[in-house]
């Protein structure tokens, strides 16, 4: 993009007082940033109301700040591809013009390719149970290694765990922020986001310079949706910002997917309502791809494996126990159990939860 055209199209969309909607609505008129800028007053007015129309007649006081950044930033590092993309470039991703708000205009960084390539995103709690993590983990690497890239939103937990796997796979990853791509949000993240820009994409609307601003994640969500043909939701409280994307995905025609968890479980339970609304219950990454891909061979199954025979682990099950419950199971004094229970810890194979509960990690 030429630096005139930069500054155009951060103008349109830097401008206090315009809107998305707003800015849509003057590039349909006019067809493209820099028409819209040239517009008199007058003309803006017939599309849009008075207040915007105004506005874009003075360049903002920061806009000249910006235009030198983002024009410093696409130049910074030529071993790795820096690009903006418009509505309407070919490099836009297509699966986004069929949302009902699709971003005007998108910085990345990366694996450009990767916007094009159909994929699958993984939401899902910020504070995930260890089976959480572990699922979206295996899920996310499954997936990516049968050539589906897995979108996310670099969150802390189930987000994370799922940009973490993919990165295990060929297909990669694509992480959508709702921060600038300067910045790297949250900070915990930082190698992540580095390993990302190599193997994967980071996707943002918003410009350089915006830090992590609340309103900002659930409207990155729409995006997340909208790449992907379909979302799985691994874990999920019943206001979860991960039903948001479900829901999103859902209006935009695109399959959604849940894992079941147990009754018992506050996390278990967005997915739980997402699949008595019709979502697909899925116990593996097959599932997804039978869905995705039908016709397709489903990969050879792995050995079953040996039946574990430990009576602490067979009686754990698989869902949240107390040291109560585990004692009442197994006829053991609490003495005996904390220190299996600290052995299975320390081999993985137990988390500890939180109010004292343990829990079987995997399928050990």
């Amino acid at each position: 993009m030429e630096r005139d055209e930069l500054a155009a199209w951060l103008r349109l969309l830097e401008t206090p007082q315009v809107g998305r909607e707003s800015a849509r609505k003057l590039l349909a008129a006019f067809g493209s940033a820099q028409s819209v800028i040239d517009a008199s007053v007058g003309a803006r007015r017939e599309v849009v109301a008075l207040g915007p129309a105004l506005a874009l007649a003075t360049a903002p006081d920061t806009l000249a700040a910006l235009i030198a950044a983002t024009a410093e930033w696409l130049a910074a590092d030529a071993d790795e591809t820096r690009a903006v993309v418009t509505l309407g470039d070919p490099l836009y991703p297509a699966a986004l013009l069929n949302i009902a708000d699709p971003p005007l205009l998108l910085y990345l960084q990366g694996r450009v390719e990767l916007l094009q390539a159909p994929s699958v995103a993984i939401v899902g709690s910020r504070n995930p149970t260890h089976q959480g993590t572990d699922n979206a983990h295996a899920f996310a690497a499954h997936l990516s290694r049968a050539g589906w890239p897995v979108v996310s939103g670099m969150a802390l937990g189930i987000d994370g765990a799922a940009h973490e796997g993919a990165l295990e796979g060929s297909a990669g990853t694509v992480a959508v922020v709702g921060t600038g791509l300067d910045r790297v949000y949250p900070r915990r993240h930082l190698d992540l986001a580095h390993r990302i820009t190599r193997q994967g994409l980071m996707v943002s609307e918003y410009s350089l310079g915006t830090p992590a601003l609340p309103p900002n994640f659930p409207l990155r969500n729409r995006i997340i949706a909208g790449l992907a043909r379909g979302t799985l939701v691994v874990e999920a409280a019943l206001q979860s910002g991960s039903l948001i994307t479900a829901r999103l995905a859902s209006e935009a025609g695109r399959e959604v997917f849940a894992i079941p968890g147990s009754i018992h479980s506050p996390q278990s339970r967005g997915c739980h309502a997402l699949i008595k609304r019709g979502a697909k219950l899925v116990e593996n990454a097959q599932d997804i791809l039978e869905e995705l891909q039908p016709g397709i061979a489903p990969a050879a199954a792995p050995a079953e494996p040996t039946r574990n025979t430990d009576p602490l682990l067979q009686a754990l099950g698989y869902e949240p126990v107390s040291l109560d419950a585990l004692g009442a199971r197994t006829g053991w004094s609490a003495t005996e159990l904390n220190t299996r229970l600290l052995e299975l810890e320390l081999g993985g194979q137990v988390a500890r939860l939180p109010g004292q509960l343990f829990q079987r990690i995997g399928h050990s």
